[in-house]
């Protein structure tokens, strides 16, 4: 009422708490909290919306394990700046530790609208969620009346209200978490079910098969939110939207590339974990290191085509030309006509490397293969017209260069 609500207080706030904030500045940092809460005090008689000073105090109080003092200055900074992301994230926070569940998630919406894509707030806001069902029961507790569910007959729970009570139940069920976890895949609420098999994770200790699932959850929520970063940018063209899409998914491959490696770690004779990672080298350029786990992949007779494909890519990206050659004629050996997409790829690749090494009858025979299983592949018309050319005149052939028209193999490996 001092300040007619006005959220900046007496005029010359700034100038008269000058010295008051310098010294709650340099308590905060000695704990020196008698100094602090007195100066902070002062400060706020000034400017009672004064940020800084409510959430040093703020955090002071939950050093001191002040928690309703600590909510109080929280909710004053909040007053003062009801949008402000960072006041938003440090309340949601708080509210989520003292169980005020649905004040916290707001906080942390009011954190999302500000910065979309915050991975924090949409991970609290799907923690939170969770939580609350299982902790404040809402759905069905021991003891409690069933109530009807806006799903199925009066009185009867939806598969997520039962396996909500049977966790409250059985906190340490874990497959009562992976079976509700299955449930939130099924829907696409990835949030919700990468939360709950990290709580289950923790719960079984570190189980591999948890940990697995909870991997594969996290990758679905990271791409996720990589699709709706990517329509955001298409719908606004917003340089900062762009930015925010190519940082999600550089985290995602960073993910993707950890998980890898941590598989093949856990499961060294796991074939499959191994081409997995192979790709993942094969895709930043690490080739060596794709070659090496390629070869022992190749062992799995479902995946030989692909490895020789894969080898071949690698081998000519790292200028081994004549390996490349032979990998990528065992590759269309090995790749079933079935699988024409990568079939057409091996043959593009051998046709094109054989032409660059001017074995102009071993291009023809790859190129006339593809052009009979898909005679609109790229320019394998314009290639095989290359050759028929080249035929009619050898001496242009002596002037082509392989290394030139070799050039680096196409990053994009094989599909599995």
């Amino acid at each position: 009422q001092k300040y007619n609500n006005n959220k900046k207080g007496d005029k010359l706030a700034f100038m008269k708490a000058l010295g008051a904030k310098g010294l709650v500045k340099k308590a905060a940092m000695q704990k020196d909290w008698a100094t602090l809460f007195k100066n902070g005090l002062e400060v706020l008689k000034l400017n009672p919306w004064d940020v800084g000073t409510l959430t040093t105090l703020a955090a002071a109080c939950e050093e001191l394990e002040l928690h309703e003092a600590q909510l109080v200055y929280l909710r004053l900074a909040l007053d003062a700046d009801p949008k402000d992301p960072n006041i938003n994230r440090i309340c949601g926070r708080a509210l989520g530790r003292r169980k005020l569940y649905d004040q916290a998630i707001a906080c942390w919406h009011r954190v999302e609208q500000a910065l979309p894509g915050d991975e924090e707030a949409a991970r609290a806001i799907a923690s939170l969620t969770v939580e609350k069902a299982i902790e404040q029961g809402k759905y069905e507790g021991e003891g409690a009346t069933t109530k009807p569910s806006k799903v199925g007959e009066a009185g009867e729970l939806t598969p997520e209200q039962r396996l909500l009570r049977e966790i409250r139940r059985h906190p340490n069920d874990t497959a009562k978490y992976v079976e509700l976890a299955d449930l939130y895949l099924r829907e696409d609420q990835f949030a919700k079910a990468e939360d709950i098999l990290k709580r289950a994770l923790e719960i079984s200790e570190g189980n591999p098969e948890i940990r697995e699932r909870w991997e594969d959850a996290h990758l679905r929520l990271l791409r996720q939110k990589v699709a709706e970063a990517e329509r955001r940018f298409e719908e606004t063209g917003r340089p900062e939207d762009q930015r925010a899409a190519e940082q999600l998914k550089k985290e995602l491959f960073e993910k993707e590339l950890e998980f890898c490696k941590n598989r093949v770690e856990r499961f060294p004779n796991n074939l499959a974990y191994k081409f997995d990672l192979a790709v993942r080298y094969q895709l930043v350029g690490r080739y060596k290191e794709a070659i090496a786990e390629y070869q022992q992949a190749q062992a799995d007779p479902k995946r030989k085509g692909l490895c020789m494909l894969a080898l071949g890519q690698c081998f000519q990206a790292i200028k081994q030309y004549s390996l490349a050659m032979r990998h990528y004629e065992m590759a269309v050996q090995e790749i079933p006509d079935r699988d024409a997409v990568n079939k057409k790829k091996a043959l593009y690749q051998a046709g094109k490397l054989a032409l660059a090494l001017k074995d102009l009858d071993g291009a023809d025979r790859y190129f006339s293969t593809l052009a009979g299983m898909d005679f609109s592949y790229k320019d394998v018309s314009t290639l095989l017209d290359k050759i028929a050319q080249l035929r009619k005149n050898q001496e242009q052939v002596a002037e082509v260069e392989p290394a030139a028209e070799v050039g680096e193999a196409p990053v994009e490996p094989p599909e599995a």
